[in-house]
């Protein structure tokens, strides 16, 4: 078993500052990994590391740092890393005692950089959001909404709010309008929880569509929370086919120039 170098959590810490590229490898499952970790590492858990080494980190001498919680995984992990041929693999000198001790902040939850950005987002941005129990309404009512899921397809099919379609977030401001055709009718964004549903919405707000779009406040969980009950199975992926695709792209086009002159805007001002 090789002898795995050292770096400091300072040194990391530093380089983080700089945004130099590092990919910070926390070596345990997911669950453990949500319990605490620094905010800008990623998790590949140990045994997963043939599965998700070649896809996440392509390059084979991107600067890899392991470390883990003092379960001894990682010299074993430096070793399948270097068989694979990476040639920058170093360990973060005391795991993630050592980055405890050194004074830096663990952050609990997975995705926290993200969800952070999320939160950002809404606060300065002032995006709109609707509570589970005013959708629930208007679904009951029959108004003219229109509630677009912007999680995986896998994600939909295992549970969904009542009458939405999937619309997976990176197709959202390509497909909103062939979902919502209406700009009378309000689209309801939603997510698992906030961060996707917050950015779906804010997205479509500064692409400029007609219609008025809200977020579902807290996604599913929030649904499930306020005891309104969730669809399981559902096929409404409301695909596309290649023509549909190049008409929404057309439509796209036709509508640049305010899309650019309102996405020169940043979000975050």
């Amino acid at each position: 078993m090789m002898t795995v170098p050292s770096v400091t959590p300072r040194q990391i810490r530093t380089a983080l500052l700089l945004r130099d590229e590092i990919a910070l490898l926390d070596l345990r499952h997911e669950a453990a990994f949500a319990t605490g970790h620094p905010l800008f590492a990623a998790n590949m858990a140990a045994g997963r590391i043939e599965l998700e080494a070649a896809i996440r980190l392509p390059r084979k001498d991107v600067p890899i740092v392991l470390y883990d919680a003092g379960e001894g995984l990682v010299p074993q992990v430096a070793d399948r890393f270097k068989a694979r041929g990476y040639t920058d693999v170093r360990q973060l000198d005391g795991g993630l005692a050592g980055w405890r001790q050194a004074g830096y902040e663990i952050f609990e939850d997975v995705n926290s950089y993200a969800k952070a950005f999320g939160e950002l987002v809404e606060h300065r941005r002032h995006t709109p959001s609707l509570a589970a129990d005013e959708v629930a309404s208007l679904i009951e009512t029959k108004a003219n909404i229109q509630i677009l899921d912007v999680r995986r397809f896998d994600e939909y099919a295992t549970m969904n709010i009542p009458g939405s379609i999937s619309v997976p977030g990176a197709e959202l401001v390509l497909r909103a309008g062939r979902a919502a055709p209406d700009p009378e009718t309000t689209i309801v964004v939603n997510c698992a929880g906030r961060t996707r549903s917050i950015i779906g919405t804010q997205s479509l707000i500064n692409a400029g569509v007609a219609n008025r779009v809200v977020a579902l406040r807290n996604g599913t969980i929030g649904w499930t929370l306020a005891s309104q009950k969730l669809e399981h199975g559902s096929i409404r992926p409301q695909m596309p086919g290649p023509a549909r695709i190049r008409e929404a792209h057309a439509e796209v086009k036709q509508n640049e120039c305010s899309f650019n002159e309102r996405s020169s805007r940043p979000w975050v001002e």
